[in-house]
């Protein structure tokens, strides 16, 4: 008789109600959006050691940045897109033909056109109309297929612009050559159901040829979108590691990968097991701390204090852990404080081969919990302090601005 499984497995339930693409492309903006969090900067010969681990790992497209920016950023996007590198390099361009010439001379074999969609874009940013925006979208697709690019076609905020504009916008854009449509949810106000909704009518309006997601993560809804995204049919998501990106970041690559992985069962190239390191990577270039209760890559991801969960992992691990920590790269923490249980105390004792009778235990937990309680506070509340200083005014401080200002020569209008 076949042993009862262990956990029951309901995904399989929704199988019908998905349309996988056949195959998935890893669109990776680490480089580009997720360089845009505040605070961040990647000098040229960063941008090309994260691009080589990302290849590494087998993420297949990513953006190395926007080379029209500066001459420092056509040299990392050149320095990239030269690179030799298993990954297809891609580099953005506004709507605009200066634009699209620096990235065909960045040597990037594909490009991501972007241009606003919401009247509140075109309105009070862009200040141009509809018909504006059309014409300049179809001259420079056209103007990037022309040079031999795979073109990508994405607007901002697609979601909050109206539909039959963006059905207009879309349909011109294919039929000059665009080989990608991205839909963007530029400040990540939507949710699964109505997001589902979303691309299917624009599938049914559109009839893209290859359906690309950028999802934002300001409701936390960046990774469910995005799933959500691919259940319809979108082939090439976006993503960036750890979730960097602007505001509250985009879907996380960490996430995505091992919700397709793990969850869908869907193959993804990627080696999941060398994620981890590609997070601290990416952690130490930024210089922006991975959150402690970050899932799969944060410290806290696979570590159990509470005496019930210690004792239930080292039953079996699957009590309360989906998957194993070596899949993504990591290790197990069994954490001694104030929740810890004599079971966690038994397996700390086997590091050196110690075995006590249960009235040492006892007293050996009890003087573990005392200490953990009794420890200040005080180095902690230093690291916040220090900590809230840097990040909630990233970038230059205002006496550094005025410095500059000053050095400049710039000074009040004196009347």
């Amino acid at each position: 008789m076949a042993e009862p499984a262990l956990v029951e497995d309901y995904h399989a339930a929704t199988v019908s109600r998905r349309t996988f693409p056949d195959s998935i492309v890893l669109w990776d903006e680490t480089l580009r959006d997720g360089e845009q969090t505040p605070g961040v900067h990647f000098s040229p010969e960063e941008k090309l050691q994260i691009a080589e681990l990302l290849s590494d790992v087998g993420v297949p497209l990513l953006n190395a940045g926007i080379p029209v920016v500066s001459e420092k950023e056509a040299r990392a996007v050149r320095l990239v897109a030269h690179a030799g590198l298993k990954a297809k390099v891609l580099a953005a361009a506004r709507t605009v033909p200066k634009d699209v010439d620096a990235v065909i001379q960045s040597g990037a074999t594909h490009i991501a056109i972007f241009v606003a969609a919401s009247n509140v874009h075109l309105r009070y940013k862009l200040k141009m109309t509809q018909a504006e925006v059309l014409a300049a979208s179809r001259a420079t697709v056209r103007q990037a297929k022309d040079a031999g690019l795979h073109v990508a076609f994405v607007t901002e905020d697609t979601v909050r612009a109206p539909f039959d504009f963006v059905g207009r916008l879309y349909r011109a854009v294919q039929e000059e050559g665009a080989d990608r449509l991205v839909v963007a949810d530029t400040v990540g106000i939507m949710t699964p159901l109505t997001f589902r909704w979303y691309l299917k009518e624009f599938q049914r309006r559109v009839k893209p040829k290859d359906l690309s997601v950028h999802c934002h993560n300001d409701f936390g809804l960046a990774t469910a979108n995005t799933l959500t995204a691919m259940e319809c049919g979108a082939r090439a998501p976006h993503v960036c590691v750890n979730g960097l990106g602007e505001r509250a970041g985009n879907a996380s690559l960490e996430e995505v990968v091992l919700s397709l992985e793990s969850l869908y069962g869907v193959r993804t190239g990627i080696q999941t097991d060398r994620l981890y390191e590609l997070s601290r990577l990416v952690e130490e270039l930024s210089g922006v701390p991975i959150a402690v209760h970050k899932a799969l890559v944060g410290y806290n991801a696979f570590s159990h204090e509470a005496g019930i969960h210690t004792h239930g992992i080292l039953a079996h691990t699957l009590t309360y852990e989906p998957l194993q920590p070596h899949v993504v790269g990591r290790k197990r923490q069994m954490i001694l404080g104030k929740h810890t249980g004599k079971a966690a105390i038994v397996e700390k004792l086997k590091e050196r081969g110690i075995t006590a009778s249960d009235p040492l235990l006892l007293e050996l937990l009890d003087r573990v919990k005392t200490e953990t309680e009794g420890r200040s506070k005080e180095e902690l509340r230093r690291f916040l302090e220090a900590y809230r200083r840097l990040f909630e005014r990233p970038g230059l401080s205002d006496e550094d601005f005025w410095e500059i200002v000053d050095a400049v020569g710039i000074g009040p209008v004196r009347t």
